[in-house]
């Protein structure tokens, strides 16, 4: 029995270190691994705004266009689009 308890206390925090250890590098490689080879990305967010608890406009630049959608529950939903904006200087 002292040995079963001896096993738990080392195994329980090494697999919480190991879980631990796997969302940090998780973290860390996300916004590398959706890069494209040259390091820019195909889609940007150029802003949000949250209406209500369940409902967000962003607007979202993708190969020169800016779209405006609305995101919820039920999914997205396109509601205009231009062309993309000169950045501010």
């Amino acid at each position: 029995m002292l040995l079963y308890i001896l096993k738990l206390l080392i195994v329980i925090p090494l697999i919480g270190a190991l879980a631990w250890g796997t969302l940090r590098l998780a973290q860390k490689l996300q916004g590398k691994l959706g890069a494209t080879p040259s390091g820019s990305k195909a889609v940007r967010i150029v802003e949000t705004t949250m209406l209500s608890p369940t409902l967000k406009l962003a607007v979202i630049e993708f190969h020169g266009r800016e779209i405006l959608v609305s995101a919820s529950r039920q999914g997205l939903t396109r509601l205009a689009e231009a062309p993309a904006r000169e950045p501010a200087e």
